[in-house]
């Protein structure tokens, strides 16, 4: 019986507070409706709220896993053998490969509300992207499993 490939999956949600402002948004569309009337109000209510509500499903929808081989990090899907070292980055070294220390050729699957992230050289020579830098709440792991799937 062969043993089961390590795995890692985590989705990046959106937090608590922006659903609490998703909420607010529809109230926002529910007063703009008001004078028209309460069936328009009501209306503005609940078209203000769904579009809000897409708009931050879809944002707090990513994924991130390791599985059969590759990396897949919101829509890019890298072959681990493209990967080289990985670098897990705490909240202040995040901070900076965000912004004075990044490549704009660099593959980002960045999120603003988590802190920490990993970032991973690119190793494959035809291919420009110098590294892939990924926001996630369990850096350790992520590297863990990227190193252990390369490794099998």
């Amino acid at each position: 019986m062969q043993p089961s490939a390590p795995h890692y999956e985590e989705r990046l949600t959106a937090p608590r507070s922006w659903w609490l402002i998703t909420a607010l948004v529809g109230v926002a569309g529910g007063l703009i409706m008001l004078p028209i009337g309460p069936l328009a109000m009501l209306g503005g209510l609940i078209g203000a709220a769904a579009v809000a509500g897409v708009v931050v499903s879809s944002y707090g929808s990513v994924r991130i896993r390791v599985v059969a081989g590759s990396l897949v990090a919101g829509e890019a899907r890298i072959p681990l053998s493209a990967l080289g070292e990985a670098e897990v980055l705490d909240e202040e070294e995040a901070r900076a490969w965000r912004s004075y220390k990044a490549d704009a050729r660099a593959y980002m699957l960045l999120r603003s509300y988590i802190p920490t992230a990993l970032r991973i050289e690119i190793t494959d020579p035809a291919d420009p992207t110098p590294y892939v830098y990924v926001s996630t709440r369990d850096p350790k792991a992520l590297a863990a499993a990227v190193t252990a799937v390369r490794a099998a």
